[in-house]
């Protein structure tokens, strides 16, 4: 397995836009693209401009343990924050790539302060009038954008335990709806549950 590279994202391009007038900065992730089951999750976060967060990284590269602080301090500090998501049903009709954009849209929806422009890590998102900037591997380079990969794994995390109780014997409690091999032999002897996604590959060839 390829070590992710713990780059620390920078806080110059918020910068650069507050010099231009731009208030309220949004960063927005998602998480749970590359799941078999569970949602997918977005979050939107206005950091305040006058308080550094320390120890924010791209969540991947962050122990749960360091998430779930920071999510806590995230959501204490921020000026606003919000959550987007699309369960498994509509990611089926819908598709993944159309499922991420809409958790990203509702994930603006739900923040109390509308932002002026948002970073988005990777997709541009499409019929939303703000301006907007699509950062690739934005979550190791943009400040803002690596605070809402943080909420938006620690909710998506802590959702997926609570559905291992509710759906034991897959093993969401430890990797969240991916692909493992855990996962994959549960699913052949299990068969999918109501949050696994009918339509991706491994979990049609688990329904032969």
């Amino acid at each position: 397995m390829k070590k992710l590279k713990k780059q620390i994202p920078k806080i110059k391009e918020e910068r650069k836009l507050r010099e231009k007038g731009f208030k309220n900065i949004a960063g927005l992730d998602e998480v749970g693209r590359g799941g078999l089951a569970g949602p997918v999750v977005a979050a939107s976060v206005i950091l305040p401009k006058d308080k550094r967060l320390y120890r924010i990284r791209d969540s991947k590269i962050l122990k749960e343990a360091e998430r779930e602080k920071l999510a806590k301090k995230i959501k204490k500090e921020a000026r606003s924050w919000g959550l987007g998501i699309v369960d498994t049903k509509e990611i089926e009709k819908l598709g993944l790539h159309k499922a991420g954009l809409l958790a990203l849209k509702r994930a603006l929806d739900k923040s109390k302060i509308m932002p002026d422009f948002v970073f988005v890590d990777y997709y541009r998102i499409p019929e939303i009038k703000i301006p907007q900037k699509a950062v690739v591997k934005g979550d190791s380079r943009i400040f803002c954008i690596a605070a809402a990969s943080i909420l938006a794994k620690v909710y998506r995390d802590n959702l997926m335990k609570r559905l291992s109780k509710k759906y034991p014997g897959y093993g969401f409690e430890k990797h969240k709806g991916y692909g493992t091999k855990e996962h994959l032999r549960a699913l052949e002897k299990l068969g999918p549950c109501e949050i696994h996604r009918r339509n991706f590959k491994p979990v049609k060839k688990s329904q032969i």
